[in-house]
């Protein structure tokens, strides 16, 4: 077997609305061959994955995936559920897979659900060597294999403190996505989105960090505002050190000044040469050393979230219980083999470090990390508790007294942080610090929340909860507005008209389109940019109040989403275009591919679908939300059945266009005040204006903010560059458009024929990758629109030779008895318009399908310029 691709969908896809990754396997050898073609392959596939029992399969029971494999299944379909099983071996719970044929009988499709993206990766590789090697009859080292897995799973797993974050806000519906491969989450849409890195926020200020990581002018801050903490001064040198102490009286703590996670923090000094002996450990990670009054007690974190104690947790030493057999060191071994210790923070709980401090503390109390504690014996590791060192954690929070509660939030406040964790040293958080000696030791910026989440003692605290109600208080929007739009024709058009109306609204629309993305009207991105990449540009915008997202096949096929779900979503269309790329083999293909964008509506939006189209009965089924359907006449049978049901539905009649909804029909606007229907008869914008009518309707707009939309939007380059531009030149006009489908000439014929041009004349070209029949059929449809033909060919042939496209539509043409007279090939788009406006004859209306729109408008405005002065010379002479 041999992969031949591995990709990755992180969003809703045409495969599923989750996370997938999907696999192109080439059979080779095995192709047509079955579990049943090796003997023993069935036993000894279920004596390394027993648990293969419990897949359903399609059966959908119990044990279906092993009947299937008795009674004889393909390879792919093996490797799909290996993929799922060692993932969940892993520790994921993952269902989904598919495995269809894509070229028969050798080459598959594989798709199976994943939780982390490089797990998957790395299981999926694995299935396919799993397989081999039993078929083969060689050793499978499943518990490498699972190890190593294990180790990808380890570096690339989101940090428990944002994974809680993640999950509480896939609970929510919150949007949330990961940023890369750190612990880096974004939140929500547009305005409302926000960042999270565990307990460090986009509104925490930068300041306001600094100053907590400078521990004496946190001290010196929170003494200012009478909160107690304890004695101290910075020392440079040893000697300074062995001052302050000597004047504050030991015994002394030495802190790092600029440290945190408690590195080279040494606690309980109690003369001077214990000082000189470990002044050097804290030296280590700073140039300047605090030198505070120790204080006696337990080490207590507080976790303040918006002014509110949110959790609070006792924070013991690391330490090993001694068996009278092994060496602490191997004790330590031992428990950092424990599955709820890691690296860092990627787990519960951080393995236990044997570092200097650990050392120095076991010499304090005789101890070395050779000698052998006796059975039951227990032994503490260093003075300090912090998590990052090894340390566990006791739920309290419950015990903290208001009063020191007060205090906790009051620290946060002077410091000027929302979230913070407050280190408190007293002997019972229960009674006030300042009656009992204690104090507060340190301020936070960054505090870790594995304590809180995984206490060592005591119930989780859902402190995950309380940062997403400080983001987003119940009641508060976390994502601006989204309208999706996909379909065949006419896409780039209703996203401009949806665009503009919303902004006339005071709206600053974010905008995707296949010229640009914009914001505010203002180009941000030129280019084709409807993929999902483009999507979540927009969506991280803080600037933005309403996404409009033109979505287009090649995105969603190739690569899913790149949203979560729409307010609002429209196809306007289904056309045969592109059939043929990308798996798409029919049109119903393309329907599925598309209603992607019906599906992800929320349960309270809108889905937008064009009752006049061959494939709205399909859409219909597959829709998600409420459904709005728009058609060009009120007797369209699928309309008149859905506003019969007290649905809303916008229709034309009698020149007007009307809105049905529960049952009371309202006049929205006359067609002849719309401008880009050129006074009713340019139909193809008549299905946008409804399409964009129905959008704004679904999302609240009021009708006199729908008509300023449609009454001041205009087909020239400032509004809707490149569809239907139209320019005087002399006693010719050039009409610039996009057609590069056969329903975009076909729209472009029915709008030529009720203009009563003297003489249509076309620069006609296709994309090279629509198929030979489709490009044909264009060229026969040419000869039913113009009396003239200049083929021209796009710069970008997509993988077809030069003149292959020209020389299809060419055959096309005179297939329809076309006069090969009045064709001419020019390859170059812009020599082939040039040539038809210097032969162009008085009144011909030429009719301009580009590739690239600048060039062409550049032309035009040098003929036009040329014309100018030429009047101007006139007009002297």
């Amino acid at each position: 077997m041999k992969i031949i691709s591995i990709k990755t969908f992180n969003g809703r896809n045409i495969y599923s609305h989750k996370p997938v990754i999907h696999m192109l396997l080439d059979l080779e050898e095995l192709s047509g061959k079955t579990t049943l073609d090796f003997i023993d392959f069935n036993n000894r596939l279920l004596s390394l994955f027993p648990n293969l029992i419990e897949h359903h399969c399609g059966i959908g029971k119990f044990g279906g995936f092993v009947e299937r494999i008795k009674e004889g299944t393909y390879f792919g379909h093996v490797v799909e559920h290996l993929i799922l099983e060692l993932q969940v071996i892993a520790g994921y719970e993952v269902f989904f897979g598919k495995t269809r044929v894509k070229e028969a009988p050798y080459i598959y499709n594989i798709v199976a659900e994943y939780e982390n993206e490089q797990v998957a990766i790395e299981c999926s590789k694995q299935a396919v060597n799993i397989v081999e090697s039993i078929i083969n009859d060689e050793n499978v080292e499943l518990d490498k294999i699972i190890d190593h897995i294990n180790r990808i799973k380890d570096r690339f797993e989101l940090g428990p403190s944002s994974k809680a974050i993640f999950l509480e806000a896939r609970k929510r519906g919150i949007p949330v996505r990961r940023l890369g491969n750190d612990s880096i989450l974004e939140l929500g849409y547009g305005k409302y989105s926000r960042l999270v890195q565990a307990a460090l926020t986009d509104s925490t200020s930068g300041i306001s960090i600094d100053i907590a990581c400078n521990k004496q002018i946190t001290k010196q801050l929170l003494m200012e505002n009478n909160i107690p903490i304890p004695h101290g001064d910075v020392a440079n040198t040893v000697d300074e050190a062995l001052d302050i102490a000597r004047f504050i009286g030991y015994p002394v703590v030495l802190k790092p000044l600029d440290g945190n996670q408690g590195k080279g923090v040494v606690l309980n000094i109690n003369s001077p040469e214990e000082l000189e002996d470990n002044y050097h450990i804290s030296a280590k990670h700073s140039r300047s050393v605090l030198v505070e009054r120790y204080i006696k007690g337990r080490d207590y974190r507080v976790l303040v979230v918006n002014d509110k104690v949110c959790a609070v947790a006792e924070r013991r030493a690391p330490e090993v219980v001694g068996d009278g057999i092994h060496t602490i060191r191997e004790l330590v071994d031992i428990e950092n083999k424990s599955d709820l210790r890691g690296y860092g923070h990627e787990k519960p709980q951080t393995k236990i470090k044997l570092d200097n401090v650990a050392l120095n503390y076991l010499g304090k109390n005789n101890l070395t990390e050779f000698s052998i504690p006796q059975a039951g014996q227990v032994v503490r590791l260093r003075e300090n508790g912090n998590i990052s060192t090894g340390g566990s954690a006791i739920e309290c929070t419950k015990l903290i007294h208001p009063d020191n509660a007060k205090l906790a939030v009051a620290a946060a406040k002077v410091i000027g942080l929302d979230i913070a964790g407050i280190d408190m040293a007293t002997e019972d958080i229960s009674k006030p610090i300042t009656q009992c000696g204690g104090a507060i030791i340190e301020v936070n910026a960054v505090p870790g929340l594995r304590m809180h989440l995984y206490p060592t003692i005591g119930n989780s605290i859902n402190v995950a909860s309380d940062i997403l109600d400080f983001f987003y208080p119940k009641g508060t929007p976390y994502s601006v507005p989204i309208v999706a739009i996909t379909g065949t024709n006419g896409k780039t058009t209703t996203t401009r008209l949806i665009s503009h109306s919303l902004s006339l609204s005071g709206n600053k629309v974010g905008m995707t389109t296949s010229s640009g993305i914009y914001i505010n009207n203002k180009c941000i991105l030129e280019g084709d940019n409807t993929g999902p990449l483009s999507t979540r540009n927009i969506l991280s915008s803080k600037e933005i109040d309403v996404a409009v997202l033109e979505v287009a096949r090649g995105g969603i096929v190739r690569k899913g989403l790149g949203y979560d779900l729409a307010d609002v979503g429209l196809v306007t269309n289904i056309g045969d275009d592109h059939i043929g790329l990308d798996g798409i083999e029919s049109i119903e293909d393309l329907a599925f591919a598309k209603s992607l964008v019906l599906e992800a509506v929320k349960s309270d939006g809108y889905s937008i679908i064009n009752a006049d189209d061959k494939m709205a009965e399909y859409l219909i089924d597959r829709a998600s939300g409420n459904i709005i359907l728009f058609s060009k006449t009120h007797e369209n049978a699928i309309l008149v059945k859905h506003i019969n049901e007290g649905k809303i539905g916008l229709f034309i009649e009698n020149g007007n266009i009307y809105i049905f909804d529960n049952f009371e029909k309202t006049k929205l606007i006359d067609l002849n005040s719309i401008p880009i229907t050129f006074n009713g008869i340019l139909e193809c914008n008549i299905e946008n204006v409804l399409a964009a009518s129905s959008v704004l309707y679904g999302l609240g707009e009021s009708l006199s903010a729908i008509r300023k939309g449609l009454n001041t939007f205009k087909s020239d380059l400032s509004m809707n560059p490149g569809r239907f531009n139209i320019f005087d030149l002399e006693n010719i006009k050039v009409m610039i458009d996009y057609g590069h489908n056969i329903g975009g000439y076909e729209e472009v014929g029915k709008f030529i024929s009720k203009l009563s041009v003297l003489r249509a004349v076309g620069v006609i070209g296709v994309p090279g990758d629509r198929t030979d029949e489709q490009i044909y059929n264009i060229g026969v449809k040419c000869a039913e629109i113009f009396s003239k033909v200049y083929i021209k060919e796009d710069s970008d042939l997509r993988g077809r030779a030069p003149g292959e496209v020209a020389n299809i539509l060419y055959n096309g043409l005179v297939s329809a008895n076309y006069n090969p007279d009045n064709i001419k090939i020019i390859l170059s788009e812009v020599d082939a318009l040039r040539t038809a406006i210097s032969e162009a004859k008085n009144g011909d209306f030429i009719t301009f399908f580009y590739e690239e729109l600048d060039p062409a408008i550049d032309l035009v405005n040098e003929l036009q310029k040329e014309q100018i002065n030429k009047s101007s010379m006139a007009l002297i002479s």
